[in-house]
């Protein structure tokens, strides 16, 4: 059996530590690679049959990872190391990104921390389509839905936005269920969390924190491409815009 493939939480985690060495690798010995070592091997993210392997995330695989990062860095003189595009991915993130990345990777030593995401169940949803879930990684989209998939959060913003007066429509799209599908639809929507939980942190979800959406725009918020998550409903509104003006020339 094979060392499992990095995930994006793992990738997020080592390219903080090498972001934090000024894009330098850092050794097998150093206390850093030591326990993040320790920490990548706790994680619920691969079964428990490869966590007992020796290999599974050993200081020195966690180095070579290091390695990855440090020689595929643009900047880098020499000879690049060959990884996988996942690692190549999360280079560019953080080369891009910087501050984000490292805040999503406080957000994951924190969930961790706590002990909340290591109770948290598989969510259906959770890995996108190409089975990269960027900046956010596994762990925290994990969190994302798991609390947007909270009836009693649902319900009460539900009430809220009622209590206000207004229809029960999608956010971004104006999209009514009961509308469309008559009382069948009456009452549903989905929930969205506004600000990814990277930058929010772990504190309690708040009704301001979320958003009324449609199944289709809740799924596109949540859809990834190269170097992108966690899309708001303000920028999937432009993105509709930017949709429509290609559509009208």
């Amino acid at each position: 059996m094979r060392s499992p493939a990095w995930t994006e939480d793992e990738l997020v985690l080592a390219g903080a530590l090498v972001v934090k060495n000024g894009w330098r690798e850092l050794r097998t010995g150093d206390r850093e690679v030591q326990e993040l070592s320790e920490l990548l091997r706790s994680l619920p993210l691969h079964s428990l049959e490869a966590r007992a392997m020796p290999e599974f995330r050993s200081p020195d695989s966690v180095s070579r990872k290091t390695s990855d990062f440090a020689t595929n860095y643009e900047p880098y003189p020499g000879k690049r190391t060959r990884c996988g595009e996942a690692t190549l991915r999360m280079v560019d993130a953080f080369t891009r990104r910087e501050a984000e990345m490292l805040q999503a990777a406080v957000a994951i030593e924190e969930g961790i921390g706590s002990g909340e995401l290591q109770l948290l169940p598989q969510q259906p949803g959770e890995v996108d389509d190409d089975g990269f879930t960027a900046v956010e990684g596994r762990l925290l989209v994990r969190r994302a839905l798991a609390r947007e998939r909270d009836p009693k959060l649902r319900r009460l913003k539900i009430q809220q936005v009622r209590g206000r007066g207004e229809a029960l429509s999608c956010e971004v799209c104006g999209f009514d269920f009961s509308r469309v599908y008559g009382g069948l639809g009456e009452g549903y929507i989905e929930v969205h969390h506004v600000t990814p939980l990277h930058v929010t942190g772990a504190r309690k979800t708040r009704l301001s924190d979320l958003a009324c959406l449609c199944a289709n725009c809740h799924r596109m918020c949540h859809r990834n491409r190269p170097g992108e998550s966690w899309r708001t409903p303000d920028s999937l509104r432009e993105e509709l815009r930017k949709s429509a003006r290609h559509r009208a020339h």
